[in-house]
């Protein structure tokens, strides 16, 4: 199908230069929270849970633009992915993660698609072998937005959905991103689930991670 463009010629808006692998990366992010107490102060029961989100801000090749090949984006998303893996490790400094999840925030010059081009299983699957392997699907989230607004990103247990002490949310927002021709790629990582869940359900320690469900 042949492209239809919706924005100025690209030879009138020189293409960022690549900086990694296919991509030009204009600035990673990293954030970590500690939560010791739940919302009515009781202390944790048991080891704090920490949350920690790893994104990435990528300038994105098809913004302004309709293309029904999106190899540009997928082709090297799996070294995107083992960057990713590399940042969520040093990042948790030997904490084992026991969920995660994933999402895009799509810069308004481009389409809601290509932010799920980057989050294909393709680029997963690295992050996933990064955190000790991963049964489940990685539950994923994503929106069109500017500078500074907010994501909700979903957190799963990552060998077991039938886990629901695991069902979590992390909130994010990046103060200078996404550009209009920009994606903000994002995973997020717990090392336990809820403080204090008690609706029931498999416990973690009872997963036998075989089919990721149970």
């Amino acid at each position: 199908m042949p492209e239809s463009r919706l924005r100025p010629d690209p030879e009138e808006t020189p293409m960022p230069q690549p900086n990694f692998a296919g991509y030009h990366i204009r600035k990673w992010f990293t954030q970590t929270e500690d939560t010791l107490a739940n919302e009515t102060g009781v202390l944790a029961d048991g080891e704090p849970v920490r949350k920690i989100v790893i994104a990435a801000a990528i300038h994105n090749p098809y913004a302004g633009r309709f293309s029904q090949d999106l190899g540009d984006i997928v082709t090297e998303s799996p070294k995107l992915g083992e960057e990713f893996g590399r940042r969520i490790q040093e990042a948790a400094g030997g904490l084992a993660i026991q969920s995660y999840g994933k999402a895009c925030l799509v810069g308004a010059a481009g389409e809601y698609e290509h932010g799920n081009a980057f989050l294909t299983a393709v680029f997963a699957n690295p992050v996933r072998e990064a955190v000790g392997g991963g049964k489940s699907w990685v539950p994923s989230t994503g929106k069109r937005g500017g500078p500074g607004t907010e994501l909700d990103v979903p957190l799963a247990h990552k060998d077991a959905l039938y886990v629901r002490s695991h069902y979590d949310t992390i909130t994010v927002h990046f103060s200078d991103a996404p550009n209009p021709d920009e994606v903000v790629v994002v995973f997020a990582f717990a090392t336990r689930g809820r403080l204090h869940a008690r609706l029931g359900g498999i416990n973690a320690d009872e997963v036998q991670g075989q089919d990721g469900l149970h």
